[in-house]
Parts: C-alpha cells; structure tokens; sequence
C-alpha cells in the first residue's frame, strides 16, 4: 500500500492534557464563528483526510496552489484550503483564535498570517472559469475578502448525525486494507449516485485491483444536488446485491465538493 500524500497521516485532534490547556484560556481569545463548509475542512485537516496540511493555507501554499498546483514544498496540491473572513473579523487577531460552530468552540487556529487573495486569479486557474452562475465561483464571491492561514489543533471534532456505519477515518480503511492484504486499492470519489458509466469504470479497476473504497461526498453540495441519503442507498444496493463484499469497502467522505480539481 502506497504511504500517505506527502509520507505522513496527519492527526491534529487534541485529547487529554493538550486538549484540556487549549481550552483552559479560551473565554480570552478571540472566537470565530465557522460555517458548514469550513467545519467540514477542520474535520478533514484534524483527520488526515487533507494530509499532509496541518491547518488553512498560508499565503505561500495558496499562491503555489493557485498559480502552478503545487505547496511551497513542491507537493503536488490542487486546490486551496482556506479559512475566510471579512476584514472586519481580522482586527485584533493574532495568537490562538477559537474557531467555532453553533456555539462550540471545535478548533483552535494557530494563526500565522492574514492575507488577501486574488478571488478572480484563484477563480480562473482552479475553476476554469469566472462565470457567476459556476457554485465555487458563487462561493468565492460571497465568503470574507481575506484568508487567515495556520495550523489547527481540533479539541470537539465535529458530530456525525448521518451515516454513522460508514464513518471510517483515513487510519481506518488504512488498517482495514491491511487486514485484507490488499497492496493494490482505488478510490471512486462521486456526488452522484451510480449510474452506468461509474459502474463500467468501477468494474474495470476490480479487474485490475485488489479492492475498492466506494467514497462518496457527504459535505455540503449544491442545493440542486441528489440528496446523499439517496446517494448513499444506490450504494448500498450495490454493496448487497452486486459487487464481492470481500472486495468494496463503502465510506463516506465528510469534505464539501469543490467543484474543481
């Protein structure tokens, strides 16, 4: 089995002690409120799911991801993972900022610095485009001019609601391909539901594979989107009825869709 992207499986989830300093002196810094899609990134950083970032973008990362796809190391990366607010929110800010969601405080950011990003720059080399009907660039639009880049340390992981049999953190399937001896594994990432082009393609690597993670994205989407729950039930149908259950391992993927890549 290959290593993890970049050589290392990050965890940045805090317990015990750590957890509990972080938390000690929180009434006094500084606290921002996060929406769904950033609350999606810190579970994706604090679980390795983003490996090898151990928090937002900084300035340096970002460029290199905009302009040649690559972080300031020259780890190949392709789309910026950014924490945004308005300029407003940036007075005052340095040290530790408490990072929020419905009044929990879910992560500490280690702030390193706040910048402002080229939004049509980012747009056109990640997007593809600057078409206001596109939903990253609608998201671009409406989220704060200026991006705070740091390290994260995630002291309330975010709370599973749906979905809960498949919630499998990278360490998990990693270990579970391991106890199956699987060295030779894909992934089929998707927001749709199956339909018979993805069934030929996933047919295809079984023939080649020594087995598949069914991925789908359970994050936020379009509001047009097929429901995940429905989503998950065409794979589920799948699992039961039609592929080798020794060899398809169904997990669910807690990012927002990027629409790029």
């Amino acid at each position: 089995m290959i290593a993890p992207h970049g050589g290392i499986l990050v965890n940045r989830i805090v317990e015990g002690d750590e957890r509990e300093r972080l938390l000690a002196n929180v009434k006094q810094l500084p606290q921002i409120e996060v929406d769904a899609w950033a609350l999606s990134d810190i579970e994706m950083i604090g679980i390795g799911g983003f490996s090898p970032l151990e928090g937002f973008m900084t300035k340096a990362d970002y460029d290199g991801v905009v302009t040649s796809r690559r972080l300031k190391s020259g780890l190949v990366w392709t789309i910026p993972v950014t924490l945004a607010v308005t300029r407003e929110q940036t007075h005052g800010l340095k040290g530790d900022v408490a990072l929020a969601a419905n009044g929990t405080i879910v992560a500490m950011l280690h702030l390193q610095e706040a910048y402002t990003p080229d939004k049509t720059l980012e747009a056109q080399h990640v997007l593809g485009t600057t078409d206001h009907t596109h939903p990253g660039v609608k998201r671009l639009e409406t989220i704060g001019e200026v991006y705070l880049g740091g390290r994260i340390s995630v002291v309330n992981r975010p709370k599973a609601a749906t979905f809960l049999p498949y919630r499998l953190d990278p360490k998990d399937t990693r270990r579970l391909f391991a106890e199956r001896g699987w060295q030779r594994v894909v992934a089929f990432q998707t927001r749709n539901p199956i339909h018979r082009a993805h069934e030929y393609l996933q047919k295809c690597a079984l023939e080649i594979c020594d087995g598949m993670l069914l991925h789908p994205i359970v994050g936020e989407t379009k509001g047009d989107d097929v429901p995940a729950a429905v989503r998950m039930k065409s794979y589920e149908v799948l699992l039961a009825s039609y592929y080798p259950k020794d060899r398809v391992v169904l997990a669910v993927n807690p990012s927002s869709m990027r629409y790029a890549g």
